[in-house]
């Protein structure tokens, strides 16, 4: 079914630029990586330390450490349950850490040690594939809907890429200035994801008499982020859009923590730690391209290439942890993480300006952005518990166990009718709203005199709800709405 709207909305060129609440969701908060002592006990090590994992997560774990150690970790990501309409790797090799800690002793009973380590803290390795039939609706009808409700009609950053490729493409008849509207019958995505967060984290930690131990970690990320989308509607006429995304930059952030030995002659301990946001620098760019039938029934195609640099500042994170062994037989873990996701702050690059030396951005706020992102996502906790056993003096066995609440709100949606850069320069309209992770660990080590052999298996699960587009509901005439249900999907591997 086609309608028709009038419309006269333009593409701009804008030299704001920021991003938008789900692209930015995508790089906050950390998987579970490092080594596989670490993986094995759920990454519960806050307060038992003498990791190197504990280095982007309380640095004071560290300072247990009594002679100098090295290690080195890698993996195998495997996708489960993937749909077989989906194409791409769903099994990849991955180069996760890589560290050194020089433990200088100071006294009878106290170190300064300084550690370097390398690991990645994001594996973007995913496939997204979902289908679904449509009611009178289509991604197309949503650009009819914002240029006939004046959304887009007016050269602001309400009209996103999408919007400029189906005005360009299927949806408009130049001679007559008229905006038409065909619904789908059903539609199919399938989104291969790569690529990484390094991050190259830098320690000075120690002990005090073997009672207290602190530490300070200065970390710098390494963004590289990739994906290839295919997303296509069925109908009277099949709509394709391709749209290809790329995210690279770095961030920095400060990590500090302290783990203590509260009783005399008792190994228990407990640890606390703060991070401070991670400021991030980075730039995106999109490749993509719509295919579909115009008026003339012959199969035309429309791109667009779009590039901007942008600034997002992550939430702080706080954890509490504890810690005991008995003997030298068994060890417990269990921290608890708080980060409020809703703070994250979108900050649009609006200038720049030199000192005679060197040029600098100026940078503000993207207030409304950020009012979505603190309506849409949420504060999320994590719990990691874990344990190791030792049956005999060289042999551990570890198994471990993580919850992360959701961080995304169920009623949240990619809102594409904020007049924001980041609205501007999306080009995609589908979103996911995750709901919470649960992971289970196990692993084994084995001691050949200095040197240890560990192996580790984690198991990662997540269900969400997929939208291909946010949904419009017209008060007046229920045949203008534009309702899209949600698909359930799944990230296990």
């Amino acid at each position: 079914m086609r309608k028709l709207f009038l419309v006269a909305a333009l593409m701009g060129t804008i030299s704001l630029a920021a991003q938008e609440t789900y692209e930015n969701a995508k790089l906050v908060g950390d998987d579970l990586n490092g080594t596989a002592r670490y993986i094995g006990l759920g990454g519960a090590m806050e307060a038992l330390g003498a990791d190197l994992s504990t280095i982007g997560s309380n640095p004071a774990g560290l300072g247990l450490f009594r002679h100098s150690t090295a290690s080195l970790s890698g993996s195998l990501v495997i996708q489960s349950g993937a749909p077989g309409y989906a194409s791409g790797d769903k099994t990849r090799a991955s180069f996760d850490q890589a560290g050194f800690v020089y433990a200088l002793k100071t006294g009878d009973n106290s170190f300064l040690n300084f550690g370097i380590n390398y690991h990645k803290s994001k594996n973007f390795s995913y496939i997204l594939a979902a289908a679904d039939g449509l009611n009178n609706a289509s991604q197309n009808k949503l650009s009819y809907q914002k240029a006939r409700n004046g959304v887009s009609s007016n050269r602001d950053d309400r009209f996103n890429q999408v919007d400029y490729l189906y005005k360009n493409t299927d949806l408009y008849d130049p001679q007559n200035d008229v905006l038409y509207n065909e619904v789908a019958t059903g539609y199919c995505l399938n989104r291969e994801h790569k690529g990484y967060i390094a991050d190259y984290d830098f320690n000075v930690s120690g002990n005090i008499h073997d009672r207290v131990y602190l530490g300070v970690t200065f970390g710098v990320k390494d963004v590289n982020y990739k994906h290839y989308g295919t997303y296509r509607e069925y109908g009277t006429h099949d709509i394709t859009l391709y749209d290809d995304r790329e995210i690279e930059g770095t961030g920095f952030n400060i990590k500090a923590g302290l783990i203590a030995r509260p009783f005399d002659n008792s190994p228990f301990r407990f640890g606390f730690y703060v991070h401070t946001p991670t400021w991030y620098d980075l730039e995106t760019s999109n490749r993509t391209r719509l295919e579909g039938l115009p008026l003339n029934e012959k199969a035309k195609t429309n791109s667009n290439h779009e590039y901007y640099e942008y600034n997002i500042n992550t939430p702080w994170v706080f954890g509490l942890s504890l810690g005991h062994t008995i003997g030298k037989q068994l060890a417990f873990g269990a921290t608890y993480e708080f980060a409020d996701y809703g703070s994250t702050k979108t900050r649009i690059k609006d200038g720049r300006y030199y000192d005679g030396w060197n040029s600098y951005d100026e940078t503000s706020n993207d207030h409304l952005m950020n009012h979505h992102t603190s309506a849409t996502l949420k504060g999320v906790s994590t719990l990691k518990l874990g344990a190791e056993y030792k049956p005999v003096k060289d042999l551990a066995l570890r198994v471990g166990y993580n919850f992360v609440s959701p961080k995304y709100s169920k009623d949240g949606f990619k809102d594409g009718t904020i007049n924001s850069p980041g609205s501007y320069y999306s080009s995609a309209t589908d979103y996911t709203n995750w709901k919470a992770i649960n992971r289970f660990t196990c692993g084994v080590g084995y001691q050949i005199k200095s040197f240890n052999i560990d192996l580790a298996y984690q198991y990662s699960a997540q269900k969400g709800d997929f939208y291909p587009f946010m949904s419009y509901y017209d008060n007046e005439d229920p045949n203008e709405d534009n309702i899209a249900g949600a698909k359930a999907v799944k990230n296990n591997r």
